[in-house]
């Protein structure tokens, strides 16, 4: 395990790679059973290195359908994590875990991470499965894609009003009749619902 690790302080260059932190996540996880993943995951968490972080957040990602500990931990622990690039990679490794076990066996998941009291897991669901509709389930199902963003409409968090709006703004490339709708319905006399009105409407032409 410490090889491991001082294989990737050399490997990994000093300014941030993201293409590689990912190839490395990927190939350990092809190359090791689940349980060496999951050990690995709090390992390299533990570094810090960031990039070494956030290659275990990938792993735990990965493992996390069969460990729930480990879905926990990403929940948890990752999401207070200071560093918004760490932030990215949790959103990535949530995507990939709902991919694993299947979105729509996925949907109490996402819907629970999109009501959480921290502003960095409900960031994460939203941000992490964007386009939302090109993911299995949600393509053949855009409504409830459009549905369970929309609840966010005046969220709390910037950040998450901002990923939520540009979330719906994807979708309408697609289903621009199916966002307008949604958005016509919505009472615009608060500041925040204006702000993701704005956004989701980008190519609606919404004033």
């Amino acid at each position: 395990m410490n090889n491991y690790v001082t294989y990737l302080e050399e490997t990994l260059p000093q300014k941030d790679s993201l293409k590689l932190v990912k190839t490395e996540a990927k190939k350990f996880y092809q190359s090791n059973p689940p349980e060496e993943c999951l050990e690995m995951g709090y390992t390299l968490y533990g570094s810090e290195n960031f990039q070494i972080q956030e290659i275990g957040v990938f792993l735990l990602g990965y493992c996390a359908h069969a460990f729930p500990d480990a879905q926990v931990f990403l929940r948890d622990k990752v999401s207070l994590h200071k560093n918004w690039k760490v932030q990215e990679i949790l959103a990535m490794a949530f995507d990939s875990h709902c991919k694993m076990i299947g979105y729509e066996q996925a949907l109490p998941l996402i819907r629970e991470w999109m009501e959480s009291d921290n502003a960095n897991v409900r960031r994460a669901a939203s941000e992490g499965l964007r386009v939302w509709t090109g993911r299995p389930y949600f393509k053949e199902n855009p409504g409830i894609a459009v549905e369970i963003l929309a609840s966010r409409r005046e969220d709390a968090s910037e950040k998450v009003r901002k990923s939520v709006g540009n979330a719906l703004r994807d979708i309408s490339r697609k289903h621009p009749q199916l966002v307008a709708a949604e958005l016509a319905k919505w009472d615009l006399s608060s500041r925040k619902v204006q702000e993701v009105y704005q956004l989701a409407g980008k190519y609606l032409y919404v004033k």
